[in-house]
């Protein structure tokens, strides 16, 4: 009783030691909030709009408002940066007078889609419509920064810098030898020899399938990359191709200057270091109050200030859901389209008698199937209340992505979206041949001959397996006669562009799979026209409401981070290696709660 009581103390005394530190820490922050002696951001006439996207560009963070108010409370830079408030930022500006020129710096971007690129192009096209100057500039470019400051009327370069442009490709690591090795079982049950998601676990080597279907949509990825960026410098095409095969030789002959190549290839415009470009952005706007630069102002402070406290949420006649992640079952919260949860928002949006209309925007390479037809059974439910439903596809809308956008009034793709890949497949592996190394074995008795057959450490049953193969088989039966049944095709037709095959946007335009090649505003108009709203309409965002407290507290942390340092360093991520991918897709499709998964998913990155 002396132990049980001294831990008991000893817990009571933890417990009260840890609330005291996070009462403390949030009292500190909310006093900084209160008594910083940081100024207001405000704008004054001749302004620069700083344009600086950091980490990856998303259609929807993958975290909570909490945990990126805290991050940036404690300058520990962005991982992520929305599109949509880019182009928030762009349109609100090219209206602002004080606002007089834009500056693109590419250095914090880490990644980002082509489809999403081409959408941030035409909010830049807008404000160059108002007759504003763009620049763009960066140390070392690589192929998605370049094409971002392709965009802008001069490309600058910094000195001893490169521009890195080498193409598409969609590779993965392979491990059947390396599973063998470790007597790892795979079990796997697909349809469709397109369907290559987990052809790394039962090959050493990409399919010829597979070879020639990705070698087809990303070509045409390729081709859309060179004709934005061609378009857009005045280059000719060939001149273009001529350059990047002969780089070797062109830098060698002028002696490693890679930055001297960018210039003679009509790539950018001018070099020059950072301390020249802000005497030169001054010069054509207004010298800052140091007078060491000009007068800026970046993307997010832009942002703060444009942007109405929240409160109640606003009427809309149009409401744009942006559905990005994988697709899974139950409730996962932020970074995936959880089932549930997007159900509940579509169920909200059925109920509100104001809205008329949804455009989806989904940027998803697919997931659960379950999950995937729970979400479209919704969409039904939605369009049966009366409201128009229009997909706007975003990188990739695939597998399950494209399940969940099947039955849209329309569907609207960006040229280079990452689509199709209708298929399923499903996967367990199993370990008895690997404990028995270890000397392990399971035995036992059950009461029926499936009891016990999905455990993972025995041989998988030849009748269990038979089971999980016609189900899969069931499962892309019904993928494709839904399929046919909403894109008005015989199922042939639908099985001759399916069988786990994917397709550039444009591509899935000339099978009949998509309808329309637009970005998010074009999906926006067209879902308008469609619900009879003419041209006055009023479009927003549909988000869940946050608590009170989650309010106050994200009001104070971003207080906070007004009083802080900003950074525009980039963000370091982990690079991922092969074993975090093995775990990453074994986790994908593992048996969940017992059961077998079927999973319409499309392992199609770009890299």
């Amino acid at each position: 009783m002396r132990l049980l009581r001294s831990l008991g103390r000893g817990l009571n005394t933890t417990r009260v030691v840890v609330l005291n530190l996070i009462f403390f820490f949030f009292l500190g922050l909310f006093l900084l909030s209160l008594f910083g002696s940081a100024e207001e951001v405000t704008i004054e006439p001749q302004t620069t709009l700083v344009l600086r996207p950091q980490g990856q560009l998303v259609e929807e963070y993958s975290s909570t408002p909490l945990d990126r108010a805290l991050q940036e409370s404690l300058d520990q830079g962005r991982s992520e940066t929305r599109l949509r408030d880019l182009l928030k930022v762009l349109d609100t500006a090219a209206k602002d007078t004080r606002i007089t020129q834009l500056f693109i710096d590419t250095n914090a971007m880490q990644g980002a889609g082509l489809a999403a690129l081409l959408d941030l192009r035409d909010g830049i096209e807008r404000f160059k419509a108002s007759g504003k100057p763009v620049v763009a500039m960066g140390d070392a470019m690589s192929q998605h920064q370049y094409l971002l400051a392709s965009f802008a009327d001069e490309v600058w370069l910094a000195p001893g810098g490169m521009v890195w442009i080498d193409g598409y490709a969609n590779m993965r690591q392979f491990f059947r030898t390396g599973l063998e090795k470790l007597a790892v079982d795979i079990n796997l049950f697909r349809v469709g020899e397109y369907k290559s998601a987990m052809e790394p676990f039962i090959r050493d080597d990409m399919s010829p399938e597979a070879r020639e279907a990705a070698a087809y949509w990303l070509g045409s990825l390729w081709e859309t990359y060179l004709e934005r960026v061609t378009m857009q410098r005045g280059i000719r095409p060939q001149a273009l191709g001529t350059a990047l095969r002969e780089l070797p030789e062109r830098i060698e002959a002028a002696g490693g200057d890679f930055t001297q190549v960018a210039l003679e290839a009509g790539l950018v415009d001018r070099v020059m270091s950072r301390p020249e470009a802000r005497q030169t952005l001054a010069l054509r706007g207004a010298a800052n109050a140091a007078g060491d630069g000009y007068r800026a102002i970046g993307n997010d402070e832009y942002l703060t200030l444009i942007t109405p406290p929240a409160g109640l949420p606003a009427r809309h006649d149009i409401k744009v859901l942006v559905a990005e992640g994988e697709i899974v079952r139950g409730r996962l919260g932020a970074g995936t389209i959880s089932a549930d949860q997007l159900s509940e928002q579509l169920r909200e949006l059925g109920r509100d008698q104001q809205v008329r209309a949804l455009v989806l925007r989904i940027n998803s390479p697919g997931g659960d199937a379950q999950a995937s037809e729970q979400i479209r059974r919704e969409i039904q439910a939605l369009q049966d209340s009366g409201k128009t439903v229009v997909v706007s596809m975003g990188d990739v809308a695939a597998s399950g992505g494209y399940w969940i956008a099947m039955g849209a009034d329309e569907i609207w793709a960006s040229p280079s979206t990452i689509t199709g890949s209708i298929g399923v497949f499903g996967m367990l592996p199993t370990f008895n041949r690997t404990l028995s190394r270890l000397g392990i074995t399971t035995d036992g008795v059950g009461t029926t001959e499936l009891a016990g057959t999905m455990r993972l450490d025995r041989p998988l049953d030849e009748g269990v397996r038979r089971i999980f193969q016609a189900t899969t088989e069931r499962v892309y039966a019904d993928f494709i006669a839904r399929v046919a049944r909403h894109r008005s095709m015989s199922e042939d037709a639908v099985d001759a562009v399916a069988r786990g095959r994917v397709w550039s946007g444009e591509q899935a335009l000339e099978r009949g799979l998509v309808d329309r090649l637009g970005g998010l505003d074009e999906a926006v108009d067209a879902a308008a026209r469609m619900a009879g709203l003419g041209s006055n309409y009023r479009v927003g965002y549909h988000q869940p409401l946050l608590s009170p407290l989650e309010l106050m507290l994200q009001e104070w942390l971003g207080s906070v981070a007004m009083h802080l340092p900003l950074s525009y360093g980039p963000t370091l991520a982990a690079p991922g290696g092969f074993v975090a991918d093995l775990l990453q897709d074994l986790e994908r499709i593992a048996a969940q709660d017992g059961t077998f998964t079927i999973a319409a998913h499309c392992m199609c990155r770009v890299r």
